[in-house]
């Protein structure tokens, strides 16, 4: 079993891909391959909350997924605390599962509409031999009432709760076994923006006190840059830019990057002549990527190699990574 002792990142991921086999649609029997997540390479330090940011249908469902092992990876390598999960049978991969969890884009078709809250929220406490029954109930109240859920609704059924409160829910089972390690995938998407905000904060507060990291999927830019510690821009499988937050927001220098930050809607009357250039059109087919660098047939600035050759990562500046032939030129 391969092994990274050294490695004092929390999750690290190289080369990892991704593809699905999917029927064509032509009258043949032959496959074609959709590239999901394409030699996607990034680290997680513990504490940090990694904002992972793409227009749907960017891989980054597919790359949280496939990170927890959910889906089965076509290559590369994912290390927890050293240990390549792929490398691991079931049986050590079983226990592990405490450690690392997920909370789902849509609250209610995650949650069985046939369980009720208790059932939902204790069911790894009883796969894992978390108690005794008694002890089960407590813990299911205890965290009911973390999340902001009154326990005296715990006999209540999903479809007796808000959105809002359904994605609690989520939350709650996904900490039941106090995890260190929670993807959330498009956690707030669904949600209205007054309850998206209380749920944002409810994450902040979580991490606080349980020391949590996070990796957190969104197409919103703008909820992204508010929690995140640091920053991944994904286009089409790929990774564009990298940098920490603070970094990225003073100095995105990838042309995609710059069209998220300028979808921004501007209250300053002064800025609003001060657009660049609008980046037009929909996001390519994973199956039929373009040739060279996936954005170049949306991108303003894009040269005569950026339709030839898939432009190389170069560092920026510390920790600042970028892949345009405008940089590398």
């Amino acid at each position: 079993m391969k092994e990274k002792d050294t490695d004092k990142a929390l999750l690290r991921v190289e080369n990892l891909k991704k593809y699905y086999h999917i029927p064509s649609s032509s009258m043949s029997n032959e496959k074609v391959v959709l590239k999901a997540v394409d030699d996607v390479s990034l680290t997680i330090q513990p504490g940090e909350i990694l904002g992972v940011v793409g227009e749907s249908g960017c891989g980054k469902s597919t790359l949280g997924k496939t990170v927890l092992r959910l889906h089965e990876k076509t290559d590369g390598s994912v290390y927890y605390r050293g240990r390549e999960l792929f490398d691991l049978p079931q049986k050590e991969l079983i226990p592990l599962r405490n450690q690392i969890q997920m909370v789902f884009q849509d609250p209610f078709s995650s949650l069985n509409p046939r369980k009720k809250v208790e059932d939902l929220i204790s069911q790894p406490l009883r796969i894992h031999n978390f108690g005794s029954k008694a002890e089960i109930s407590a813990k299911v109240e205890s965290i009911m009432e973390e999340v902001g859920l009154n326990p005296q609704y715990k006999k209540r059924f999903p479809h007796q709760f808000s959105g809002g409160q359904r994605q609690r829910i989520g939350i709650a089972r996904a900490l039941a076994m106090n995890p260190e390690f929670v993807v959330c995938d498009e956690a707030v998407s669904a949600l209205d923006v007054s309850v998206q905000a209380q749920i944002i904060n409810l994450l902040l507060d979580l991490r606080e006190k349980h020391d949590l990291t996070y990796m957190f999927i969104a197409h919103d830019l703008s909820v992204v840059e508010f929690i995140s510690t640091r920053i991944v821009v994904m286009y089409l499988g790929r990774i564009v830019e990298s940098a920490k937050k603070e970094d990225l927001i003073a100095d995105h220098r990838h042309p995609y990057t710059k069209a998220l930050f300028q979808a921004f809607p501007s209250t300053n009357p002064r800025e609003r002549g001060n657009k660049e250039k609008i980046v037009m059109g929909d996001v390519p087919s994973p199956i039929n990527p373009p040739a060279g660098c996936h954005f170049h047939p949306r991108c303003p600035y894009a040269m005569d190699i950026c339709k030839k050759e898939y432009p190389p990562t170069k560092e920026v500046s510390p920790g600042h990574i970028t892949t345009c032939w405008l940089e590398a030129e």
